[in-house]
């Protein structure tokens, strides 16, 4: 018997895109009345692409507006999916757009993340699409005094207990994420398949080095440091294994870019860098500071920390980071080394959010083509 052809899997948006079309449709009622607010709102996102997102629970007094968006994970497993996504849209005397949390949305108590401690888990991608969107809306209606936005989520202080926010210092409730608006969730078999095929598309088309990145974070850091031309292929948390494809298919180079806090666990020989094997970041920087010196008291914050950006700068002030960094980065290559059998010439670029480029693992000069 044939068997049936597997659905494509279902795309989503994310918490992200949620709050900045809530945040819209608020600020449109509030501004132009709630009979000027239509069913559903078009959101740009930081992909490019447009999304139409149905507004629920509209509520319009004249002083302040307030909807929600729900938000849809596709076929994603993320415990935020269905959740409700409000904005609060009010008049204030300051000029500007200000951005608040309020229920459910939790509050970075501990440094190292993408929002300041002290202030609503928001992150800046999100922030972003938010303050543009309710701008666009005051630019259509004239109106150019200041607003505040206040996004909550009913009952995400509970939910986020089932996430790594209490781990990561992110207090009381959930985080507003997303660094292209969308959730685009896949099967490891199906992410495994489509790298290969990337692949070799572009051997066929008679590349011999080619570039991996985990995810968005190191698309946009390869934009942002000149090398955009690179077009790496997102891998996922799938490294060794795009690896091994590459050098099977006949590339002779490889160079893998990616975050800090990503890459750092390829120091321990670890391939598949998603949490559930394993998370050694701070064992990692632990021990090679202890190798460079460290003391009890300073292994013993190392640990401590929340964030690999934040052990960073504890190694920094104690005067270590450099030779930290050296030793790490001859662990990470010796691991690629190992990997590639001779097959292929294998190093990593590491970058820091707040450092940017951290450094090549082993140098030579890298052509992506031909």
């Amino acid at each position: 018997m044939a068997q049936e052809p597997k659905k494509a899997q279902r795309s989503g948006y994310t918490t992200g895109s949620c709050a900045a079309g809530a945040a819209k449709a608020a600020a449109q009622a509030l501004l132009g009345g709630a009979a000027d607010t239509a069913a559903a709102v078009e959101v740009r996102t930081p992909s490019g692409t447009y999304l139409r997102l149905l507004i629920e629970d509209l509520r319009c007094n004249g002083e302040q507006a307030s909807c929600a968006v729900r938000k849809d994970a596709g076929d994603d497993p993320d415990v935020t999916h269905g959740v409700l996504v409000y904005a609060l849209v009010e008049k204030r005397p300051e000029a500007g757009i200000a951005l608040a949390g309020g229920e459910g949305i939790g509050r970075v108590t501990l440094p190292g993340l993408d929002a300041p401690v002290g202030e609503a888990a928001i992150n800046k991608v999100p922030r972003a699409m938010i303050q543009e969107h309710v701008q666009d809306v005051c630019g259509r209606y004239g109106y150019t005094g200041g607003l505040r936005v206040t996004v909550s989520i009913p009952g995400g202080g509970k939910i986020a207990e089932r996430t790594f926010n209490p781990k990561l210092g992110i207090k009381g409730g959930l985080s507003i994420l997303g660094t292209t608006g969308i959730v685009e969730p896949m099967s490891d078999r199906g992410l495994l398949g489509t790298i290969r095929a990337e692949f070799s598309v572009r051997r066929a088309g008679g590349e011999t080095g080619a570039v991996i990145t985990p995810g968005n974070y190191g698309i946009r850091f390869l934009a942002e440091w000149g090398r955009g031309a690179f077009q790496p292929v997102k891998c996922g948390n799938f490294i060794g294994d795009s690896l091994d494809m590459a050098r099977e298919l006949g590339f002779t180079e490889l160079l893998v870019a990616g975050h800090v806090g990503k890459l750092i666990k390829l120091a321990a020989g670890n391939f598949n860098t998603h949490s559930k094997y394993g998370d050694p970041r701070l064992e990692i920087l632990t021990a090679y500071a202890g190798l460079a010196g460290a003391g009890r008291a300073l292994m013993g914050d190392l640990m401590g920390c929340v964030a690999t950006e934040q052990a960073l700068t504890l190694l920094e002030g104690a005067g270590l980071w450099e030779e930290v960094r050296c030793r790490i980065f001859e662990a990470i290559q010796a691991h690629l080394t190992r990997r590639a059998q001779g097959g292929i010439k294998a190093r990593a670029a590491l970058f820091s959010s707040s450092r940017g480029f951290l450094g090549f693992t082993a140098e030579g000069c890298f052509k992506p083509c031909g």
